[in-house]
């Protein structure tokens, strides 16, 4: 199961923090390059002394005792979170209206062309 989701991950290119059981140590920000049999080589950078070093390494499959990805961030403290009104003019919503198929469209009767009512 490990092997089909890390492979999964190396198709898509995201980044992954691994968890190596053997050394006890966590890779930070990781893309997985390749899987061959039960080596997994994977790239990741790291910030020492004021240089940025990038890495390359193989581990065995059986080495990896966690992958993990970020989902989603979140600003913290005093940071001004964009919000609608941010966008560009020509692709806000005026009042009355809600997007259909990447189109505005407006919901007052107005707009609809009238139905014939049957009396019977």
């Amino acid at each position: 199961m490990l092997h089909r989701k890390i492979y999964q991950l190396c198709s898509e290119g995201r980044e992954v923090w691994i968890f190596l059981r053997d050394q006890q140590r966590w890779l930070e920000r990781a893309t997985i390059l390749d899987i061959e049999g039960d080596l997994v080589t994977f790239r990741y950078e790291t910030d020492e002394d004021d240089e940025v070093c990038s890495w390359e390494e193989m581990v065995r499959l059986e080495s990896i005792g966690s992958v993990m990805q970020r989902l989603a961030v979140v600003p913290r403290g005093d940071v001004e979170l964009n919000v609608s009104d941010d966008c560009p003019e020509t692709e806000q919503l005026n009042e009355g209206q809600t997007p259909v198929s990447g189109e505005s469209r407006p919901l007052d009767e107005d707009h609809y062309p009238q139905q014939e009512q049957n009396s019977d």
